[in-house]
């Protein structure tokens, strides 16, 4: 079987670090991610990762410690900085080459993002991770990964979950919420769906980007979306 597709875009939340853990980075879920990501990259394609920072400090809850939530969101830009510093270093055991790249110019860290060299670095086979979201106050990571995708021409957005897809409903606390296997962006918007934020969702729409939401937690399921097979939910 021939790959459906040839270069990705793959959303991480802070959350999907977390692991049993309450706050921070769980090791053995950062090594399983990384070892997905090798798993795929082997398979000959490019992937670019758009990192969250939800399991250090999401900026949307920052008035609760009377912090501005423009600063707040400065904050959580930080915190997928810490994260995409993490993955790099797991990625980089396995001897796989990476670029990570910021929003915000830390240079002693990361590259500053710049298209083209982002676009480079993809079609010379390294894993780009992408931080710092978009760089603006009020956009969430979700956005950034969808802008990214835009950018960097990927062929699919892939939004990794600990869920098996797009729910009708909070599956862990309704037992008769049904998954969707296919959805159009319209349908996301107009049912209220929490996949990602309304801004994301419509600039995959006007940009035809595809988004499979799926299961990171399943071994293997990123090489089978690759593959073509059916994984997950996917919105068009």
């Amino acid at each position: 079987m021939g790959l459906r597709y040839k270069r990705l875009l793959l959303k991480l939340s802070g959350e999907a670090l977390l692991g049993e853990k309450e706050f921070g980075i769980d090791p053995s879920v950062l090594s399983y991610i990384a070892e997905e990501i090798e798993d795929a990259i082997n398979l000959g394609v490019e992937i670019a990762v758009v990192v969250g920072g939800g399991n250090f400090f999401r900026g949307i809850n920052s008035s609760e410690i009377g912090i501005d939530r423009i600063w707040g969101d400065y904050m959580g830009m930080l915190a997928t900085l810490i994260n995409g510093i993490a993955l790099q270093n797991y990625l980089e055991k396995r001897k796989i080459t990476t670029r990570l790249v910021s929003a915000l110019e830390i240079r002693a860290i990361a590259e500053p993002f710049i298209p083209k060299r982002a676009m480079r670095h993809l079609e010379k086979g390294r894993v780009v991770i992408f931080a710092c979201g978009t760089g603006n106050p009020f956009f969430s990571t979700d956005t950034a990964a969808a802008l990214r995708a835009i950018e960097m021409k990927a062929d699919v957005l892939l939004k990794a979950t600990k869920v098996e897809g797009i729910f009708s409903s909070d599956p862990m606390k309704d037992k008769n919420s049904r998954m969707f296997r296919k959805l159009t962006y319209f349908q996301v918007l107009e049912k209220g769906l929490r996949v990602m934020d309304t801004t994301a969702i419509t600039l995959c729409m006007e940009n035809n980007m595809p988004i499979i939401v799926f299961n990171i937690k399943g071994k293997g399921n990123l090489r089978k979306i690759i593959k073509g097979e059916e994984v997950g939910t996917i919105v068009t």
